[in-house]
């Protein structure tokens, strides 16, 4: 492709994204924003119900009333994950309404959201702007989509909202619990999944607002997480969301005695450097590593009579267990993961709910993400440099979302626990894939043959002497992987063609996905 240029990490990345400039990645902490925040168009109370009553038909009717056209942007929420069932419908209401070339701007998809690529043949979808789990970034994978896919972390998807990058026509925001006049919460309902905090933003600047919720009770709908003087309708269904399937696959506690050894040897770390001391704080993913690791911390808590101030969620019930026994004063979430974390947010003031906006926005005045004493992440491939990629695999395809983990790397002691190999495929590697996080912001890789101490953390380096820790350059590392499984793993086989864009959390492009040959 002509419209490529070489960014600040050596990677070649569009200057051009669906049709509107594209800033190339300039290095970490160099772009500078101007301008001031977008926002939506003024509104009048004359042109709303003023009994409050903002409930409509259905989804079609919603749509119809926010004036749907073609080339409009829908977005929504991911809190249900593999469990939503409000967009689907939404693009199938859609596509009964004959309009073309949408933009789906989703804060994640996951395999529930299959059938979305039946209007991506149809052409009832031009693209996707949002993470993609699953079937839907494998489909981007083939180079079939029209557009191109856009990937951006958590905070970066508020960036591109409160920037303006992203207009924003239509909000769908599935809602368990509501009230006529739009005020929801997540913690309250049948289908209870917790917070709307990724929500948030579309509620605060799209043009238009939708609830959808299956729990419509009497004004007032308290707590409100949205705000109903931000929303223009209510819908209201059978069921919204199964918040079973928010427990996805990669939030369940792991049973591998390689990965036990990993998120044990991840815990001593913390604790042996020093980390581990009153009022600390950590953030763990919802990874079956980083689950198990988060019960060997608490163990060493206890025997080390240490409380941390706070704990960031993604909330598991490990964390909540945490919390209820007097080991953190507070669980600042963004997410919950299990039905656990629900109970608690509804029940615990000390369990509150956050957004992108306080956790992870880069475009703001100071966020939560760099006050974290260690985080602890996954990965699917990290090179000899430690950088890492979080998106897709070695042999290229787009399987996976970017989540808050590119915020993340704004802590004080970032980890990464990840196995050497899977499925025999060493995941050390010479250069990653994809490009989704710079080395320089990666302090240690644990691996259940050593861990490796990025060598810029000289302080990290003379912590952990005579610890007994099995530290090794990641060099070795990946070495004796490589000798173990036959080589370093083969080159993807990909094509010329710019699949997707990875966007780093300041709104740059840091790299890019290329369709996989045929």
């Amino acid at each position: 492709m002509s419209n490529l240029t070489e960014n600040a990490v050596g990677r070649l990345v569009p200057t051009e994204i669906n049709g509107i400039p594209a800033t190339p990645f300039m290095g970490v902490g160099k772009y500078r924003p101007d301008g001031s925040k977008a926002a939506p168009p003024i509104r009048t109370c004359a042109d709303y119900p003023v009994d409050g009553n903002k409930v409509v038909a259905d989804i079609k009717t919603a749509l119809k009333n926010a004036g749907l056209r073609d080339g409009m942007t829908i977005s929504s929420h991911h809190h249900f994950r593999n469990g939503d069932k409000v967009s689907n419908p939404v693009f199938e209401a859609a596509a009964s309404l004959g309009v073309k070339d949408l933009r789906w701007f989703p804060s994640a998809a996951f395999p529930c959201h299959a059938p979305i690529i039946d209007h991506l043949e149809s052409g009832v979808l031009h693209h996707i702007e949002g993470s993609m789990n699953g079937p839907l970034g494998d489909y981007c994978s083939t180079g079939r989509m029209r557009g191109m896919g856009v990937l951006r972390s958590h905070g970066g998807r508020w960036q591109a909202i409160q920037d303006g990058e992203v207009h924003i026509d239509i909000a769908v925001i599935a809602a368990p619990t509501a009230d006529p006049f739009g005020n929801a919460n997540a913690v309250t309902g049948p289908s209870a999944c917790g917070l709307l905090g990724f929500a948030l933003a579309d509620s605060i600047y799209a043009d238009h607002v939708i609830v959808v919720t299956d729990n419509l009770i009497p004004f007032p709908c308290i707590p409100w997480q949205i705000q109903g003087n931000n929303v223009d309708q209510v819908v209201v269904m059978d069921s919204i969301g199964d918040p079973e399937k928010i427990i996805s696959g990669t939030t369940r506690l792991t049973k591998s005695p390689d990965r036990l050894l990993i998120a044990e040897m991840t815990a001593r770390f913390i604790r042996d450097v020093g980390i581990l001391k009153d009022g600390f704080s950590f953030q763990a993913g919802a990874g079956g590593t980083a689950l198990a690791f988060a019960i060997f911390l608490k163990d060493m808590m206890k025997e080390a009579g240490v409380k941390a101030r706070f704990v960031r969620g993604g909330s598991t019930k490990y964390l909540v267990e945490m919390l209820e026994e007097g080991l953190t004063d507070y669980i600042l979430d963004g997410q919950t993961f299990d039905l656990d974390g629900v109970r608690s947010m509804r029940e615990n003031p000390h369990h509150k709910d956050t957004s992108p906006f306080t956790s992870y926005n880069f475009h703001g005045k100071g966020h939560f993400a760099s006050m974290l004493d260690a985080t602890v992440l996954g990965a699917t491939e990290v090179d000899v440099d430690f950088n890492a990629n979080v998106v897709t695999h070695s042999d290229g395809r787009l399987l996976h979302g970017i989540g808050g983990w590119q915020n993340c790397l704004a802590g004080k002691c970032v980890i990464l626990p990840i196995p050497s190999v899977r499925d025999r495929i060493p995941v050390i590697v010479d250069h990653v894939t994809t490009l989704c996080g710079p080395g320089e912001l990666i302090d240690v890789v644990i691996t259940e043959r050593g861990i490796a101490i990025n060598p810029r953390r000289t302080d990290l380096l003379e912590a952990v002497k005579g610890t007994g820790l099995p530290i090794r350059p990641i060099q070795d590392i990946k070495d004796e992987v490589e000798a173990l499984s036959g080589g370093p793993p083969a080159p993807p086989r990909l094509g010329d063609k710019v699949v997707a864009a990875i966007r780093w959390v300041d709104g740059t492009v840091i790299d890019c996905v290329r369709a996989v040959a045929p």
